[in-house]
């Protein structure tokens, strides 16, 4: 889920609450053209500490950072979008790491 902010804001709420745990990502978005718009929006990874330490209440401290750029076309009536989106993914030094990549997407408005 995604709020954008009138200010060129955004939060979007993380999907997998269980482990390991994803906090929201944080970002910016900006139009780039008639219902067309450029969001960029980060996260913090975590993985699981040592064993004896995650035993003894260590969880997930962060890995490095996830980066998302995405570039959304919203319908005409704004109640849908379509975009397309390039996930990179960085260790704690800021050095890129595999499994990054390009994928589409869809989404709709929640209303009642």
């Amino acid at each position: 889920m995604y709020v954008f902010n009138a200010g060129g804001t955004l939060t979007e709420s993380s999907n997998y609450d269980g482990a390991p745990p994803v906090p929201p990502a944080y970002g910016v978005w900006r139009m780039i053209g008639p219902n067309v718009f450029e969001a960029r929006y980060e996260y913090f990874s975590t993985a699981p500490s040592e064993s004896a330490a995650f035993l003894k209440g260590a969880g997930w401290p962060p890995s490095g950072v996830g980066v998302f750029t995405e570039r959304i076309e919203v319908s005409l009536d704004a109640q849908t979008f379509a975009s397309t989106i390039r996930y990179e993914a960085f260790n704690m030094r800021g050095e890129p790491l595999e499994g990054g990549g390009e994928a589409r997407g869809t989404g709709a408005r929640i209303g009642f």
